[in-house]
């Protein structure tokens, strides 16, 4: 059970971030959600795999801030890779000239 509201509270992080980075039309709505969401439920498996217990204040600390993390350097680096790759088709269509 702790799993699941674990994971819900990673997906709202994902959900956060993705209206509050910018360039967020380079990506789809749900795609910062789903990377938090699984980052959470990830990091929260191997804690438990760990020993770590699901009543402790560090699982749920480290877990969440997987979710913050993924979600922030996915909303960070995709537009920068999809500008890139859209300058780079845009090349390769007109020809070699940019």
């Amino acid at each position: 059970m702790e799993l699941f509201i674990v994971v819900v509270i990673g997906i709202g992080v994902g959900l956060v971030l993705r209206y509050v980075m910018p360039n967020r039309a380079t990506y789809g709505a749900l795609l910062l959600p789903a990377i938090s969401g699984a980052a959470t439920s990830i990091v929260w498996v191997s804690l438990l795999w760990l020993g770590q217990r699901s009543e402790g204040v560090w699982i749920w600390v480290v877990s969440l801030l997987a979710a913050f993390i993924s979600a922030a350097v996915a909303g960070l680096l995709l537009p920068r890779r999809r500008a890139e790759a859209d300058d780079a088709l845009f090349v390769q269509l007109s020809g070699g000239k940019a």
